[in-house]
């Protein structure tokens, strides 16, 4: 097969580019992970499960690849909703971190080389302001009723403002955050001073004054620390461009260091036309599609659109992903009975790029398209399923059954994983959990609270946390010793 290269569609640029590392055979790819205010959604599942195929082609293509996903653990939000629950800010946002990790680990999303909190990495932030203000890109705002001060990133200083997204100076989007003390709307806070009535422990002393960070600064300091001043690749849901990733790319900049190559975003899921988010109140959880649907099928549904492209939800996403599962599976087993033995994940990862189809190769070399991937799986998949049932010759269709299993693994939708091995266990507990909080709710509404509190703490002392919310509950993993209200 002749020799072909990566090209990714860069949002900087706004084309295609051959994608050419920093370093040669390796990747640095950082990829802002979530604020962990709440339930995951299909549509952070979506971002997450992009990402995920781009470092396993990139690992497959001979690329040692250092993967960097963040956790925003201190936020507005999370502060706001930890107070409404009456429990601790750091309590509420570790255990959504969990869930995030088990709808992770549900849809085969890979575990990333690091993944580190905001939290962790005060110090390295409080640098970034230190030099930001040395710089005189920074300035210190006075915050009244408080004993610190806001630091805010001077965007009429920095003349190369809007290179990510176009956007200018003006006209100002509505996008724009309140802050006290700025000099010009776009300004963003680096360093927020603490509020009446937040938690002492919300808050770290700086020289510039006792606060917390704003959202943009925490991936600017992990990048740099985790990756160095100039890295390969940053991710990122289509929303993040503006103000995230502009602030970002901005203040990194601004204090000399370098930023990513590459930007990719990835297209959100929409219901009727819409974005689908929590403060829509749309947001469809992992728990909930897969209460209906397979995992396997939530996955196969998020990736078969590329990732670029919008993907509107409907039950036919899901209705479809369980048919193609079958499929998949199916073939499985008749492979294995062809070849009279099991076939193990390793052994179909361990195929070269090399021996895989060219057209699977030229797909997803173009900027990851999926679809034309997924045409060449299900052609050599149809291929051996008749020279199989004509008894063909068995080291040829051997290896075309490797190559399936390996295409199939760089998707994460290999029926060898033992990810997928495990979904009957999740599923059930799942429809379990489901099964309960129906009685809950009928409980409820009869006005029998005893029981509809029983069937709750029964819930809470199996690790299962309940949360209502606008006429539905969710539940997530929790501590034993953690509630919800």
């Amino acid at each position: 097969m002749e020799k072909q290269t990566l090209h990714l569609f860069n949002s900087l640029s706004r084309k295609e580019e051959e994608f050419v590392p920093k370093i040669a055979n390796k990747a640095g790819v950082y990829v802002c992970g979530p604020t962990v205010q709440g339930e995951a959604h299909i549509g952070h599942m979506r971002s997450a499960v992009a990402f995920d195929i781009l470092r396993r082609w990139l690992e497959k293509s001979g690329y040692e690849v250092n993967f960097i996903r963040n956790v925003t653990d201190i936020d507005d939000k999370i502060l706001k909703k930890s107070k409404e629950a009456g429990e601790e800010w750091w309590a509420l946002a570790y255990g959504f971190e969990r869930s995030f990790e088990r709808d992770y680990r549900l849809l085969n999303v890979l575990p990333p080389t690091y993944e580190p909190r905001a939290t962790g990495q005060i110090p390295e932030m409080i640098e970034l302001v230190e030099i930001l203000l040395k710089k005189g890109y920074a300035y210190l705002a006075p915050a009244s009723g408080a004993e610190g001060a806001n630091v805010y990133f001077d965007t009429e200083k920095w003349e190369e403002y809007g290179a990510l997204t176009r956007q200018g100076k003006d006209p100002l989007p509505e996008e724009m955050e309140a802050g006290e003390g700025k000099r010009h709307p776009r300004d963003f806070a680096l360093w927020k001073a603490p509020k009446p009535g937040e938690p002492s422990s919300a808050s770290w002393d700086a020289p510039f004054g006792k606060g917390r960070p704003g959202w943009h600064l925490e991936c600017s300091a992990m990048s740099h620390r985790f990756l160095g001043e100039d890295f390969d690749i940053h991710g990122g849901g289509l929303d993040l461009r503006f103000p995230h990733h502009e602030n970002e790319m901005a203040q990194s900049l601004a204090a000399g260091w370098g930023t990513a190559s590459y930007w990719l975003h990835s297209a959100w899921v929409t219901q009727k036309g819409e974005k689908m988010s929590k403060s829509l109140g749309n947001g469809l959880s992992v728990g909930q599609v897969c209460s209906q649907f397979s995992p396997w099928a939530l996955r196969y549904a998020l990736a078969s659109v590329h990732y670029r492209s919008m993907l509107e939800w409907g039950e036919e996403c899901g209705k479809e992903g369980m048919e193609v599962e079958k499929r998949v599976f199916r073939f499985k087993e008749e492979a294995e009975t062809f070849l009279g033995r099991k076939i193990s994940e390793e052994e179909a990862e361990a195929l070269p790029v090399e021996s895989l189809p060219e057209d699977f190769v030229s797909s997803m070399n173009l900027d990851l398209n999926v679809g034309g991937a997924l045409a060449c799986v299900f052609d050599l998949l149809r291929s051996l399923n008749s020279s199989m049932r004509l008894s063909g010759e068995k080291e040829e269709s051997e290896r075309g059954i490797l190559a399936v299993f390996s295409m199939l693994s760089v998707l994460g939708l290999s029926p060898l994983c033992g990810a997928w091995g495990q979904k009957k266990e999740e599923e059930d507990l799942s429809s379990l959990v489901e099964a309960l909080i129906e009685k809950r709710e009928e409980a409820r509404k009869e006005k029998d609270f005893k029981k509809a509190d029983s069937i709750r703490d029964l819930l809470k002392g199996c690790g299962i946390g309940l949360e209502d919310k606008k006429g539905s509950t969710s539940w997530r993993r929790i501590n034993t010793d953690e509630g919800i209200n």
